[in-house]
């Protein structure tokens, strides 16, 4: 073979490599970081006096009243009570409606690094940290609800990547959180 024709073809093999890089898979993931923890608040909560559940419920209450951004209302009913949160319109932007509630960013996840990365029949799986950064005011009502989880809290995610058109490309993690806005 010829010296002209070497550098072409070992240009092209190299670029149609077929094993995903670090670096590549880290770039990709990155784009989808930083993602906002939330605490859905819902529009109603009931649960019987002396029971877990309801020392989580008047938690919350404790710690929304002194916000002022929602009307609370205390139903007793027998042995159960009721609480009632409506959103008022003085509330801040970033308290988003939610299903059956109301979203409140406590934290955020960011992007850490590659663990791991294995070859799949489609592509290739990557294992990936998370980590539980920059807690907002908020974040006490989040511990009230989930005691052991605490800022810096790192997580393991997964990601999925297709070959597509001689390049890489994410097709899908299982993350659950959506990207901050």
């Amino acid at each position: 073979m010829r010296p002209a024709f070497l550098l072409p073809v070992l240009l092209l093999t190299l670029a149609c490599s077929s094993k995903l890089d670090r670096s590549k898979a880290e770039d990709l993931i990155r784009k989808n970081y930083p993602v906002m923890v939330p605490i859905t608040v819902p529009m109603e909560l009931s649960a019987e006096r002396g029971t877990p559940d309801h020392k989580r419920m008047i938690d919350l209450k404790e710690n929304l009243e002194p916000t002022g951004w929602f009307d609370v209302t205390l139903r007793k009913d027998g042995v159960r009570e009721t609480v009632t949160f409506r959103l008022r319109p003085n509330a801040p932007k970033f308290v988003k409606a939610a299903p059956k509630g109301f979203q409140i960013p406590v934290a955020e996840g960011t992007f850490v690094r590659v663990l791991a990365s294995e070859k799949t029949r489609e592509g290739a799986r990557v294992g990936y940290e998370v980590r539980l950064e920059k807690p907002t005011a908020q974040f006490p009502l989040y511990q009230a609800a989930r005691p052991d989880v605490k800022v810096g809290d790192i997580k393991v995610r997964h990601a999925t990547f297709e070959r597509r058109s001689g390049s890489w490309e994410l097709t899908g993690t299982d993350e659950t959180l959506r990207k901050a806005e």
